[in-house]
């Protein structure tokens, strides 16, 4: 079972995990599913691909005595894709959206005895107009399609607060000025004024300690934190910089105390890291420094448990296994992850570059929707500072009209406005892979790197590396709309690779029908390691180039591109994979 606390960014001591065993209806049937995997996945105990766009989860719990007076939330990391949640037979609210997290008071509707809970589920399988990403409509798993996931995939749990409590604590660094600002907002019914109390510490050392009385809800406190050690220079400062060198995180405690009472209402724990990513003259810089970006796809997919985690172990073994093999980042696809992962992922040291479930169908309501949702997975992952880049649509998925169609454009770019107007802190890529309209950062896509024995093809992918120019000998589509050019951003090859190998059988790439295994390029597994070097030289090779994002982590099903298998186990030595991406520093 799932037993971490889900929200570690904002955390309260108090709290009751809901997951564990739950009554779970589908098709006339109720059985039970172990909360949080999916009705599809092997570790919820039912593994079947359901033909059911409608599910219902139910169970009991009692809230304990000692919260009796405060406001007791029921909180669900995420539900795929609408539901309505109901406490002791009343209504206690709805929600759309498969990728974010929503919160409900239930307060009122308790007995303080044994209380009901029940989760009526919506997945519409064949709507190609909600954010599905890379799960699959039909009966079986094909191409780059995965099983699809129904339900709850998030921990669902309770926690009591005062009336007078923080809703959220956004943290914008800024280390030229070696300062944090510090904006949080208190509960809609907060007892004003009241007196919050902050700390900063910096492992045992005491940054800052203070406090202020607040007459709003909303309010911001800007702390020096190198106090006044900015103006010294990154050359004498870079250690309290956050990198995937040197994840330096400071720990911030939160209190706030009613001011007619002195009574403290509310304490959360969070962190922060003192990161910046910016752009000059065409390449990427992290904290004031160029930075090659040394990524690799990762789906976020479980052979046994889909798209949840089987533990948080997971996500530590997989970062450290990627760093293992030389990477400093992930590009996550078509998938807004786990907070847990990005916890692990500012803690350990990786970038990531945040995305989310695509879309299929263009209509204004399917863009309606999706904004909604992107919008909200900003607000929830804000504060780490391992994101760097915030993707917002891949490959004109959902968009497939967007080279020259005005509607589709205008849409992308409010995509690209929206980000930037809530974030200043990252990177915006309007559309990943091709068809680019505004953008941060040139992101292609090309697996036409030519099988080893095709000299003549490499030798293209290598030359039109060094030119965006020649970027159409090698990406599927035109890198830039019409209308549009390139402006000079940092180049990043954002997928690229996708070498084939069945580690279980040694065999090559098939056609990826009927559960055989499918991969953009195949290879042996005695060839592989100067098949990968092969292509990574070519782009090392490139002085254009700022990065690259391999295709890709691990197995998922039918697609064979892994570095890892299917059990997210090692295919090959990760020393020969290091050895090979440190070939440029």
């Amino acid at each position: 079972m799932r037993n971490e606390y889900p929200r570690p960014n904002f955390v309260r001591k108090e709290w009751m995990n809901l997951n564990g065993v739950w009554s779970f209806i589908y098709g006339g049937r109720k059985t039970q599913i172990e909360v949080p995997y999916v009705c599809q996945s092997v570790m919820s105990g039912i593994g079947e691909r359901i033909k059911e766009d409608h599910v219902v989860y139910e169970r009991a719990f009692q809230v304990p005595d000692t919260w009796h007076g405060k406001q007791i939330m029921l909180n669900f990391g995420a539900v795929d894709y609408r539901c309505n949640v109901f406490v002791n037979e009343n209504c206690v609210g709805s929600h759309t959206g498969g990728q974010t997290p929503f919160s409900f008071d239930i307060t009122r509707y308790l007995n303080w005895k044994e209380e009901r809970i029940r989760v009526e589920v919506e997945d519409p399988l064949k709507d190609e107009c909600i954010p599905r990403g890379k799960q699959f409509w039909e009966d079986q798993s094909r191409f780059i399609w995965y099983t699809p996931s129904t339900g709850i995939w998030q921990t669902v749990w309770l926690e009591p607060v005062e009336k007078t409590s923080f809703e959220w604590v956004h943290f914008t660094p800024d280390i030229d000025e070696g300062t944090v600002e510090i904006d949080f907002q208190l509960s809609g019914n907060a007892k004003l004024p009241a007196r919050v109390h902050i700390q900063i510490r910096l492992g045992e050392e005491e940054v800052f300690h203070g406090n202020m009385l607040c007459g709003m809800r909303r309010n911001t406190l800007t702390v020096d934190v190198f106090r006044k050690r900015a103006m010294e220079g990154a050359f004498h400062f870079t250690g309290n910089y956050w990198s995937p060198e040197r994840p330096i995180l400071y720990d911030v405690f939160m209190q706030v105390d009613r001011e007619d009472t002195g009574v403290t209402s509310d304490e959360i724990v969070s962190y922060f890291g003192m990161r910046k990513i910016h752009v000059e003259e065409g390449k990427l810089y992290l904290n004031n420094q160029p930075y090659f970006q040394k990524l690799v796809l990762d789906q976020g997919y479980w052979q046994d448990s889909l798209v949840t985690a089987p533990s948080d172990q997971a996500y530590i073994d997989d970062i450290m296994k990627c760093k293992e093999m030389g990477f400093n980042g992930c590009r996550k696809h078509e998938k807004a992850e786990d907070p847990r992962f990005l916890y692990w992922a500012d803690r350990l040291g990786f970038l990531v570059w945040g995305g989310m479930a695509s879309f299929w169908s263009y209509t204004p309501q399917a863009a309606e929707a999706f904004t909604r949702e992107w919008m909200d997975i900003i607000e929830r992952d804000y504060n780490h500072p391992s994101i760097v880049v915030w993707g917002m649509l891949n490959e004109s998925w959902g968009v497939t009209k967007i080279y020259s169609n005005v509607q589709q454009q205008s849409f992308a770019r409010s995509l690209y406005y929206m980000a930037k107007a809530l974030d200043s802190t990252r990177l915006i890529v309007s559309n990943d892979g091709w068809e680019m309209v505004e953008s941060d950062i040139c992101a292609v896509h090309s697996y036409m790197h030519g099988a080893r024995e095709d000299l003549i093809q490499h030798q293209v992918f290598a030359d039109a590396l060094q030119d965006v120019e020649k970027f159409p000998m090698i990406v599927e589509k035109l890198p830039f709309v019409k209308g549009t050019e390139y402006a000079g951003q940092p180049v990043v090859l954002t997928e690229c690779g996708g070498i084939a190998l069945n580690a279980e059988t040694g065999e090559h790439r098939t056609d990826g029908t009927e559960g055989k295994d499918w991969g953009y390029t195949s290879t042996s597994r005695d060839d592989f390691l100067s098949e990968y070097g092969r292509i990574i030289d070519a782009i090392y090779d490139s002085n254009l180039m700022n990065g690259f994002c391999y295709t890709q982590l691990s197995d998922v099903e039918q697609e064979m591109n892994g570095l890892l298998t299917r059990d997210h186990q090692y295919k090959f030595d990760p020393r020969e994979i290091k050895r090979i991406n440190e070939r440029r520093k």
